[in-house]
């Protein structure tokens, strides 16, 4: 899957979890500053990309993930 297929999918998922408008999300957004995201919505995103993209995310790296861009690069480096 390629970085922009794993992106789109992403941004679906945060549209939906975070009521955001997927055109005002990008590579820079912030799960907590710009998000309002507070731990129990980071947790409950972490296991919806577990689920969405079939890859466990110990959480040691969860509590890397602080923005979108970051995510697509787990993602992206995890894959298969």
């Amino acid at each position: 899957m390629s970085k922009e297929e794993i992106f789109n999918k992403i941004k679906d998922l945060i549209a939906e979890n975070f009521d955001v408008d997927k055109d005002k999300i990008t590579e820079s957004t912030s799960f907590t500053d710009d998000l309002d995201a507070d731990s129990i919505d980071l947790v409950e995103f972490i296991l919806q990309l577990e689920d969405e993209f079939g890859s466990e995310i110990p959480d040691e790296e969860a509590e890397k993930i602080k923005t979108v861009g970051d995510a697509v690069s787990y993602i992206e480096s995890h894959q298969g």
